[in-house]
């Protein structure tokens, strides 16, 4: 089960608000930012490029400067790590253990669900292509999953969705995909907020009629 979101916004509130009702162990892990090595820049611009700008970043796809977990915390890879384990981009865990250096977590689907793997810190680097520098971040590469984007759930089958939209869906196709998640119309819940924040019976769907041209 899950919660889905069209942005990371709602996905990072909701997440916090769901750790912060779980009482058991936690660690904050911060992580080590920086310019890429292969990044050719002038003295003048890279005094501008200070570990402070860097640690307030946040790229889909890459974990927070700061990463708060608990034991028992749900939460999602978002690298490959080793495809044939298990651990691939998307593949959801349960935090077991919380050490220095590496994270322990037991596996919830696949041919491997149930296994407890270690996770490392790996160097990461965005793929977003608005960012007019490159910088690399060291950090687990895990997000706390209790809520997750409309995006990073394809290809998952829910049992349970929740379908949080305090903001209409902003690409074609978003809605459907987040619909399709569920195995059955009775595992889906939907809450629809309209401008005032005040709940709604219906939402707008992005649909480019561009698509439909050359059918």
């Amino acid at each position: 089960r899950a919660i889905l979101a069209p942005t990371l916004e709602v996905v990072d509130e909701v997440n916090a608000y769901m750790t912060n009702l779980n009482v058991a162990e936690c660690r904050t892990y911060f992580s080590s930012d920086s310019i890429c090595p292969t990044e050719s820049t002038s003295d003048v611009v890279a005094g501008l490029h200070t570990p402070e700008l860097f640690n307030g970043l946040k790229c889909s796809g890459l974990p927070n400067h700061c990463l708060t977990l608990k034991i028992g915390s749900p939460a999602m890879l978002l690298r490959n790590i080793d495809p044939s384990a298990g651990l691939c981009n998307g593949t959801r865990l349960i935090i077991t253990r919380l050490a220095d250096h590496v994270v322990e977590a037991k596996l919830l689907f696949g041919n491997a669900a149930g296994s407890k793997v270690l996770i490392p810190r790996l160097s990461l680097t965005p793929s977003d292509s608005t960012l007019p520098f490159k910088f690399q971040r060291r950090q687990f590469p895990l997000m706390l999953s209790y809520a997750m984007t409309i995006n990073k759930s394809q290809g998952q089958t829910l049992s349970t969705v929740g379908l949080l939209l305090r903001k209409p869906v902003f690409v074609h196709g978003q809605l459907y995909v987040a619909l399709s998640r569920v195995s059955s119309p009775r595992g889906l819940k939907l809450l629809i907020c309209n401008e005032d924040g005040k709940c709604a019976s219906s939402t707008m769907n992005v649909v480019y009629k561009e698509v439909f041209n050359n059918l």
